[in-house]
């Protein structure tokens, strides 16, 4: 199975309760439960203030990662990836 990522905020998606919900509380296969919710996004942002958010996690995402990052490092990467998810593609 191809590994899912929330094509809002880029985490990877590995167990159901990780998933968003729709509107009829069935379970999102696109989108995290942090980003998304009964059918909505759950914040109005950018794709620049998504980035900051998921910066404040770094630390949390290095402990489990084989490279370490720093803080420019993965907002350098991020706005890489991003423009790439579902939520910020340009249509």
């Amino acid at each position: 199975m191809d590994q899912k990522f929330c094509q809002s905020c880029g985490m990877p998606l590995n167990v159901s309760e990780e998933f968003g919900t729709n509107k009829d509380q069935s379970q999102n296969d696109e989108y995290c439960i942090y980003c998304f919710k009964d059918g909505e996004f759950t914040s109005d942002c950018t794709m620049d203030e998504m980035i900051e958010h998921c910066l404040l996690h770094i630390d949390e995402f290095n402990k489990s990662s084989e490279k370490k990052f720093t803080v420019e490092e993965a907002r350098a990467g991020m706005k890489e990836f991003f423009p790439h998810l579902k939520r910020w593609a340009k249509a």
